[in-house]
């Protein structure tokens, strides 16, 4: 297995958020390229899920509120079956650290906005990357950091999206304050899932690139942060 060392600016380049869950005091967002992002995503978000998403808010905040809960504690699952590797030890503490944050923010949009918590079951998107997941190590693990790569690379697609035509200028100042950090998130898995594998990972990256762009494209029933064209 290679055990080369990932430098700090690998995962962790980009600033922390401000340690404030009053969006309120957040800094001024700065304009990010989110070429990369585009690239790497295998199809872009259809006007169709934009035009439904911003039709039910409310549905949208509080699955973006599970997607960053999800996303911590995805990576402490990490942190615990994984304790061979402290170079990912301390990224995903860094990633832990700063998805929890976003969740308290999203929290705080809830309650600003009157926003009660409702049940959400989860969207088909995670789980139709996942059943693709290779079962043996460190396959496995590659698998799934990949897949999280594809998870905050759409994101951040849809962070951009909604900001531009949403009429709540909170919010939208909010999700733009958002890319920059979010930009980078698909990188630091990518750098995390390459350093666990002795081979190249572009194959499997193409491989979920497909899958990703389909499930994204095609029908969905079901409105998410994550779903695909509504049906």
């Amino acid at each position: 297995m290679k055990t080369n060392n990932i430098s700090d600016n690998d995962i962790n380049n980009h600033d922390i958020a401000e340690d404030s869950v009053d969006i309120t005091q957040l800094r001024t967002p700065i304009k990010v390229d989110l070429s990369p992002i585009y690239n790497f995503l295998g199809a872009r978000t259809t006007q169709a899920w934009v035009d439904a998403a911003i039709a039910d808010l409310p549905t949208i905040i509080q699955d973006h509120a599970n997607c960053e809960k999800k996303a911590a504690g995805t990576a402490m699952n990490l942190i615990f079956r994984y304790e061979f590797s402290y170079d990912l030890q301390r990224k995903l503490a860094q990633l832990i650290r700063e998805e929890m944050l976003h969740y308290e923010q999203v929290l705080g949009i809830m309650s600003d906005r009157g926003q009660e918590w409702r049940y959400l079951s989860a969207g088909r998107y995670a789980k139709g990357m996942l059943k693709h997941k290779r079962t043996y190590e460190p396959a496995a693990m590659v698998d799934v950091l990949i897949i999280g790569a594809f998870i905050e690379a759409r994101s951040c697609e849809r962070f951009a999206a909604l900001a531009e035509v949403i009429d709540d200028e909170r919010l939208a100042k909010y999700y733009r304050y958002l890319l920059k950090s979010e930009s980078r998130h698909f990188e630091d898995y990518l750098a995390l899932a390459q350093s666990l594998s002795e081979d190249t990972i572009d194959e499997r990256v193409a491989f979920f690139k497909e899958i990703e762009a389909e499930l994204i494209v095609i029908p969905d029933t079901e409105l998410r942060f994550h779903s695909g064209t509504p049906a």
